[in-house]
This record gives structure tokens, C-alpha cells and sequence, in this order.
């Protein structure tokens, strides 16, 4: 069985948010706090609850937010006290349990998706055999180290998480001119969509180039499946892409109510 705290955790943070610019206009979507918090704080807990402790975030659109947030994390989860002559500064308590290593990558302000896997990878991969990725935009209650399993015993290059997407609309059955059967919403059961957390052996990244435009959902997972290297671990519990601001706010009630499934 893979130990979780080492299998590096690459979250991609560098998009520039476009569909949700009243947002990202000053920093980058994953920066968006639920609660009080970046919502790509909220992806590494749920990811440490499964014992992954190893954190490479692939910047690029405003870097330097993510960046200082990480930077000055112990500050502001702590008491201090900063010497104004000398700028000394002592840390009176260390108020949060986050035992993790966190990687600030800049992998290019206008990098693809699989690019900055590629950049980030050759430096910060190590020895590393597995490794995971994730979107930095999507919380989900997923059991990541019972996926991480299933991607070893299955032995192919790639798993992705599988989720049922959710409709936006209403869905009516008729029967003739009356309406049968009325569901707001409906889960669509029979579908799968790419859920957005990844596991990868090494060899993976022979499918990735670290040219700016190399977009990882095109040639790269297209190629690894037609060479029969993906599989597909199906999740039939909550998942949540953030990205509008109904969806924000969604998720902020949640959170707010005590009701977030993601953070159980």
C-alpha cells in the first residue's frame, strides 16, 4: 500500500478565473475564501485528512497573493511580536495543526494546465513514483486514499476521479401533454465527468510537454486513454466545481451552516 505523504500533491493554481472575473480581478480563483479561508486551503485539508502532507502549487496569474498567503501562514494563524527597530520577529504560539510542506511554483502567467504540471514536475517531483493533481477550484468528499489504492492495483499510468455532474436545469418527463414527473436539478447517474483529482504514475509526464500551450484535458489525457493508461475511480458522493458566483455562494452557505461535506 502507497504511504500518502509521499505521493507530491501538484494543485493547479495559475488561471486567470475569466468566468468569474467580479472575483479574480485581483487575485487568482483559488485565493476565493469559503469561510475565511482560500478554497485551495480547503482542497489540502481534505487531502491531509487522508495523510497527504506534500504541497506543490503551480502558480502563474497573481502568484505573489498565493505566495505571501503561504508565506506569512504561521503569522496568521499565530501571536507574534514584531521588533520595530530591527524587524525581529517572535512567535508566541503556532495556532493550527497544518504539518505540511508547501511548494510555491511559478510555472508561468500564461502556462496551460499541463504545461505547469510539466514545469513543476521536473523540479519538484524528486524520486516520487506517484504523484497526484488537482484543480484548484473543486471540493469534493471523495475517500482520495481509497482512489490512490485503486490506482495502484489497477497498474495503468493515470486514475481520474469520476463524479456525476449535476444539471443546472429542471427536468421534465411528459406523457403526452402532462407533465409525469418534475425534478428540480437532476444527477445525471449514467454520466461521468472528470472530477478534477488525478493520480499519475511518473511515466505520465512523457505525455506532457513544458511548452506554454500544452493543455493537459487535450493531447495528453486524450493519448493516455487511447493507450488504454486511464482509469476511472467512481465517487457518487459530493463534488463541487466553483465557477460562478452562485456556486460561491453556495458553497459559502454550506460552509457557514456547518453543512460543508467536504470538510467531514
Amino acid at each position: 500500500m502507497l504511504n500518502p505523504s509521499e505521493v507530491p500533491v501538484f494543485l493547479l493554481c495559475g488561471g486567470f478565473g475569466t468566468r468569474f472575473r467580479e472575483q479574480t480581478e485581483f487575485r487568482p480563483k483559488p485565493m476565493i475564501e469559503i469561510g475565511n479561508r482560500p478554497i485551495v486551503w480547503h482542497i489540502m485539508q481534505s487531502y491531509a485528512r487522508h495523510g497527504f502532507k506534500k504541497f506543490i502549487l503551480c502558480l502563474g496569474y497573481r502568484a505573489e497573493v498565493v505566495k505571501d498567503y503561504f508565506l506569512h501562514y504561521a503569522q496568521r494563524n499565530s501571536d507574534f511580536t514584531v521588533g520595530l527597530c530591527d524587524g525581529a520577529v517572535t512567535t508566541h504560539s503556532i495556532d493550527h495543526a497544518e504539518d505540511w510542506t508547501v511548494t510555491l511554483a511559478d510555472t508561468g502567467e500564461g502556462t496551460m494546465t499541463g504545461g505547469r504540471v510539466a514545469r513543476a514536475a521536473e523540479r519538484y517531483l524528486g524520486d516520487a513514483e506517484h504523484f497526484a493533481v488537482s484543480y484548484g477550484d473543486g471540493v469534493t468528499d471523495a475517500d482520495l486514499t481509497a482512489e490512490l489504492e485503486f490506482h495502484r492495483e489497477h497498474g495503468r499510468i493515470g486514475t481520474v476521479l469520476g463524479v456525476n455532474p449535476p444539471s443546472r436545469f429542471g427536468e421534465i418527463q411528459l406523457a403526452g401533454d402532462r407533465v409525469e414527473r418534475f425534478e428540480e436539478k437532476p444527477e445525471f447517474t449514467d454520466t461521468w465527468i472528470n472530477g478534477g483529482y488525478f493520480f499519475f504514475r511518473r511515466n505520465f509526464l512523457e505525455y506532457l510537454k513544458q511548452d506554454e500551450a500544452c493543455v493537459l484535458e487535450r493531447e495528453p489525457l486524450v493519448q493516455l486513454a487511447a493507450d488504454d493508461q486511464m482509469s476511472l475511480f467512481r465517487h457518487h458522493g459530493f463534488w463541487q466545481c466553483m465557477d460562478t458566483q452562485r456556486d460561491h455562494d453556495g458553497l459559502n452557505k454550506m460552509w457557514m451552516e456547518g453543512k460543508a461535506p467536504w470538510a467531514k
